[in-house]
């Protein structure tokens, strides 16, 4: 059975929309739409109505492109207000199997224990650690014998008001949302592979104007961090140091960026604000600037990487997604900054059908990470937004049927029927009919007085 599915990622730079058909966890996409962003500044919407439009725009590219129409998204949000907190929770197994339930109900447990904020909203829980009676390091505790099951949790959330406004901005523009996953997540998602996932990695997302960093050791997302510098900075550094317009300073970027070769050559620069002169500059300055814009936000995000406590545990080391990864020269300086770990570009893989060579490109990782989200590639158990367990045990659902919630529909429609057809022939609407034969026996054959009842009378007549 396949699933039709919209994906919007909300950046700094860019709003990317993806409509694609999932089908036994394959991604095949259909359409996409790219928008400048608006009203978002570091990962933070700043005017919900500018942010709205450049949504529904994207969305509508993608709309047209697929020949569908979409009325529910999964979006990603930023890091930018989302913190993590660790937390433990402990069950009995009453019935000595662990089913769905059991996992369930220790990760809803862990979730209660946790200290979170009243101003805060869960996005995710995260197992990283099932302990089965004594044993530690279980992979999955999923159909285990035992009598007691605990489990260490990474609740990730993000503020209230930084939620309500992005669901009230994608509302505007025409479509509800039914997921949210951070984009630092997502981005991992796309770009690490199963050996990577074993090992312990790092993934660095180097955004228009914002970097994350998202640690994933022991089967999940351990750690996140958020840094307000990206691509964007270097463009406005530029600007300043060589006095030219932002868009010039964009370009210059894009032609000479390199953070390996330094070169004499002059190149000529209009300056702000004088149509009439230009500027001589040295390609020399530029490598400078840029060299040291991107310097400094590595190295912030390596002292958070220490101060993660979890470098020991990273062995498959460093991935570096996102769009300031086109920088030539910038994997080499990441490996300087990061020594003992190895450093590699991540680019959205190939686990997609359908991906334009538009799409090919790091700076589209988060979006390819929530259609693969979609598809079944998060975390074996995780607790989503919605409060929901997400896991892959197909066709393991347990029976909740004693658990009665109130009439369904359908329910109040069957009910309805006998009492209609009671009313047309004068009978009270409270009143029971009772058919004998379908009583059930106790004990011996007419040892329930109606069923005695019921046999008398058919003798009689």
């Amino acid at each position: 059975m396949s699933d039709t599915v919209l994906a919007i990622d909300i950046g700094s730079t860019k709003i990317c929309a993806i409509i694609a058909e999932i089908e036994e966890g394959k991604v095949q996409i259909q359409g996409h739409g790219i928008a400048k962003s608006q009203g978002i500044k570091k990962g933070a919407i700043t005017n919900i109505e500018l942010a709205s439009k450049a949504i529904k725009k994207a969305i509508n590219d993608a709309k047209r492109i697929a020949g569908s129409n979409m009325t529910s998204a999964t979006v990603s949000i930023s890091n930018a207000y989302a913190k993590s907190l660790n937390s433990t929770g402990v069950v009995n197994i009453p019935h000595k199997d662990i089913s769905i339930k059991e996992i369930n109900r220790v990760m809803q447990t862990a979730l209660y224990n946790a200290n979170v904020p009243n101003e805060y909203e869960v996005v995710h829980v995260l197992p990283y650690n099932f302990r089965v009676d004594d044993q530690d390091f279980i992979e999955d505790p999923f159909g285990m014998n035992a009598s007691r099951m605990e489990v260490d949790v990474n609740i990730i959330m993000t503020q209230k008001s930084n939620l309500l406004n992005l669901k009230k901005a994608v509302r505007s523009a025409g479509v509800e949302i039914d997921g949210i996953v951070l984009s630092g997540y997502a981005s991992a998602i796309a770009t690490m592979d199963e050996d990577e996932k074993e090992l312990g990695v790092a993934v660095i997302d180097l955004g228009g104007q914002t970097s994350n960093l998202v640690i994933h050791t022991g089967n999940s997302i351990r750690y996140n961090d958020f840094l307000g510098v990206g691509s964007n900075h270097i463009t406005n550094d530029l600007s300043m140091a060589l006095h030219t317009p932002l868009q010039i300073a964009e370009n210059v970027k894009i032609r000479h960026g390199n953070l390996i070769e330094t070169s004499n050559e002059i190149i000529e620069l209009p300056i702000i604000g004088d149509e009439e002169n230009r500027n001589n500059v040295s390609l020399e300055i530029v490598h400078s600037v840029i060299f040291a814009r991107v310097e400094e936000a590595l190295m912030i995000l390596a002292k958070s990487l220490e101060k993660s406590a979890l470098k020991e545990q990273i062995g498959a080391g460093i991935i570096l997604t996102g769009g300031m990864t086109k920088l030539k020269g910038i994997r080499e300086l990441a490996q300087s900054i990061f020594p003992a770990m190895p450093v590699r570009i991540g680019k959205p893989g190939d686990k997609i059908g359908g991906l334009f060579d538009e799409l090919k490109d790091p700076a589209f990782s988060t979006v390819i990470g929530l259609l693969l989200y979609r598809a079944g590639e998060h975390t074996q158990y995780e607790i989503n937004f919605q409060q929901e367990l997400l896991h892959s045990k197909v066709g393991y659902e347990d029976n909740l049927g004693d658990i009665k919630l109130g009439n369904t529909i359908k329910e109040v429609a069957e009910n309805r029927e006998p009492n209609l057809e009671k009313k047309q022939k004068g009978i009270p609407e409270d009143s029971e009919s009772i058919i004998f034969d379908d009583l059930p026996d106790i004990g011996s054959e007419n040892s329930n007085p109606l069923k005695k009842l019921a046999n008398w009378a058919k003798q009689l007549f």
